[in-house]
């Protein structure tokens, strides 16, 4: 990627078990996993996900945030002060998340219509959790 246009380039999610957390997303939500063998063999502080060719979601382990030194307070932030990601998806990648996290037992909100969003108003969306009570939204506009 060469334009230097302002963009999403990750978010860091704390979780307890970052290998289950990979997991969870890699089964139930369908995305990629980043560094994992890296994090396990010990060569990465923390493995993530990727959303998309220029987004990921880096999964740190809450065990590491009384070290954080790059920002006073990191480790305050260690519990749930944001309050949902959402992520938008085609209409078929929507109904197949849906139907992961189903086969995978994950509770899922009601279905929404028309709820408004970064390009307007999303056609349909839901609401999860992952294993360590981070809250998604997921929606499509088409």
């Amino acid at each position: 990627m060469t334009d230097h246009a302002t963009r999403l380039d990750h978010i860091v999610l704390w979780v307890s078990d970052p290998i289950a957390a990979a997991h969870f997303y890699e089964k139930a939500v369908g995305l990629e996993p980043v560094r994992l063998a890296d994090f396990s063999a010990g060569e990465a502080p923390f493995p993530s996900v990727r959303v998309s060719e220029e987004t990921i979601l880096d999964l740190m382990p809450r065990a590491k945030a009384d070290h954080m030194t790059m920002l006073p307070g990191a480790a305050d932030s260690s519990g749930h002060p944001v309050n949902h990601v959402c992520l938008s998806l085609s209409a078929d990648a929507f109904d197949a998340l849906l139907d992961r996290l189903r086969e995978q037992s994950v509770p899922v909100s009601d279905i929404a219509h028309d709820s408004f969003g970064a390009r307007g108003l999303a056609r349909r969306s839901f609401y999860f959790r992952d294993p360590d009570g981070n809250i998604f939204e997921a929606r499509h506009y088409d």
